[in-house]
């Protein structure tokens, strides 16, 4: 993307990575735009200024109405009132507010969408936008609202009101309204030009916002579903021969291949792994844990690959070529394959809580010599008995969220736009589903680290070791009964706080 310069991430006409989103996400890093990408932006408005001058011509959206209303003439002194009248008639959102972390991330897109220079805008336009990223003025965004397909109309123009002084923001956190914080930072509100408030609105920033951030938490996840099985394997006194390479080797799905490879790893020198075994198999979800957890990764990855080609791509319209001297029309903002992207990678994080609350249930179901419920006195204390209901009632409503949104469709704008992806309702059902799976991967692992206990003097692995060592740092083991919403609030506290000693 962008080649780092005195501290602040330059922004030029080169694509971004997973990982500059990630070091986007975790530094909030000062970001400037480059030499060429300033260029591209001011050469394509003059291109659009200059042909408007030199013709008559009707182009959609920058002299004519929108949507069902594109064959009303605009005149030219009306172009201005046009784009801030867009604005404001299409912040129409409702539901709740979009966390702070993906209106980030919308601003991000956003700007990196127009850094390429075809979409018309001032460079004005995009320098006001950097100054709210850089300066942690968060636009107040509404998850509900857009039907994604002719871009995230609602959620953009709530992103885009306060370039007009109009909306509100979170202003070091605070909601205040968007002229106050225009005066606080010494800026005036703008005034756009034709074609701007379409360039701004039409787009899947809302979409592929979401979907980086819900990649970026899937890719969390995934880690630590490995990590926490192992455990789960040692605590159960499972065998590792499942996970044998040679197995994989002849059904080589790379994410296959991967898991079983890690789990082998986490276990390096586990003296519970690698002692003999009275059984002949484990249930599913343990032996086929590689096949699960790789089928998972696979699609994770597939994802990935649509939605980073979704962020260094132009998605408004109108598209202007100044080298081809061309203004076309087309559908560049068509969420569907975001949508698609979204539904599948619930679906398949979704998986993996439910195989994770299977080896709960196994935990807690007194074989291999554990105690009935993980706990010392069964009976008189009922133990990890209920923490298992709360993950299988989890597991259960993802179930329901992963009803695909992107099979569904409804006309809108009197019929002009009879398609749409939905991939606005497949964006926040999928954060939904990843927040869930947290908390299930976060009861398997409070379970687990219980029953480790109950194999002790032996050992498992000294990094398994060392994550159930920091676990019980926040989460004591559990000797009678006590008030565990509380030790699984802690749990998933732990996941997310040390994530980043364990795995890069």
């Amino acid at each position: 993307m962008n080649r780092k310069l005195d501290d602040c991430i330059v922004f030029n006409n080169i694509d971004v990575d997973f990982n500059d989103i990630k070091q986007l996400i975790y530094s909030k890093q000062p970001i400037r735009l480059g030499e060429n990408a300033a260029k591209r932006i001011v050469d394509c408005r003059n291109y659009l200024d200059n042909k408007l001058s030199a013709t008559g011509g009707l182009f959609y959206g920058i002299n004519t109405g929108f949507g069902f209303l594109q064959n009303v003439a605009i005149n030219h002194d009306q172009t201005e009132e046009l784009q801030s009248n867009l604005i404001q008639s299409h912040a129409c959102g409702l539901g709740t507010t979009v966390p702070d972390e993906i209106v980030r991330l919308m601003l991000l897109f956003k700007i990196k969408s127009l850094s390429f220079g075809h979409s018309g805008v001032q460079l004005e336009t995009v320098q006001r936008l950097i100054d709210f990223y850089n300066n942690d003025v968060l636009p107040v965004v509404y998850t509900q609202g857009s039907l994604g397909a002719s871009g995230d109309l609602a959620p953009l123009s709530h992103l885009c009101l306060p370039l007009l002084g109009l909306g509100k923001v979170k202003y070091k956190g605070e909601i205040i309204e968007a002229k106050e914080v225009l005066e606080i930072l010494e800026l005036t509100p703008l005034h756009l030009k034709s074609k701007e408030g379409l360039a701004l609105i039409n787009g899947t920033q809302f979409m592929s916002s979401y979907g980086l951030f819900c990649l970026n938490k899937a890719n969390e996840l995934l880690k630590w579903c490995d990590a926490i099985t192992a455990i789960s394997l040692d605590a159960f006194d499972g065998s590792i021969q499942p996970f044998n390479p040679a197995i994989h080797k002849i059904r080589s799905h790379e994410g296959q291949v991967e898991t079983a490879q890690t789990i082998l790893e986490h276990l390096k020198g586990s003296e519970i792994a690698e002692s003999d075994k009275k059984q002949v198999q484990d249930p599913y979800s343990f032996r086929c844990v590689p096949q699960v957890h790789g089928a998972s990764k696979d699609t994770f990855h597939f994802v990935l690959n649509t939605f980073i080609k979704e962020v260094n791509s132009v998605t408004d319209n109108p598209n202007i070529f100044p080298d081809e001297d061309l203004i076309l029309s087309g559908g560049n903002f068509h969420g569907q394959p975001l949508a698609l992207g979204l539904d599948y990678l619930a679906m398949a994080i979704a998986e993996i809580g439910n195989i994770s609350e299977r080896r709960t249930f196994q935990l807690l179901s007194g074989q291999r010599g554990l105690p009935l419920f993980l706990i010392k006195n069964p009976g008189l204390h009922s133990g990890f008995m209920i923490p298992q209901y709360t993950a299988a009632g989890i597991v259960s409503e993802n179930k329901q969220l992963c009803t695909p949104a992107s099979v569904d469709s409804i006309t809108s704008s009197n019929g002009q736009e009879d398609h749409v992806s939905m991939g606005a309702n497949a964006a926040t059902k999928c954060l939904r589903v990843l927040d869930n799976v947290e908390k299930v991967l976060a009861i398997e692992l409070m379970s687990a680290a219980q029953a480790l206990e109950f194999r002790r003097p032996h050992k498992s692995s000294p990094f398994l070791e060392s994550i159930v060592a920091d676990f019980r740092k926040v989460v004591s083991f559990n000797d009678a009964d006590r008030i565990l919403h509380v030790d699984m609030i802690s749990s998933i506290s732990f996941l997310r706080t040390y994530f980043a000693k364990y795995f890069k």
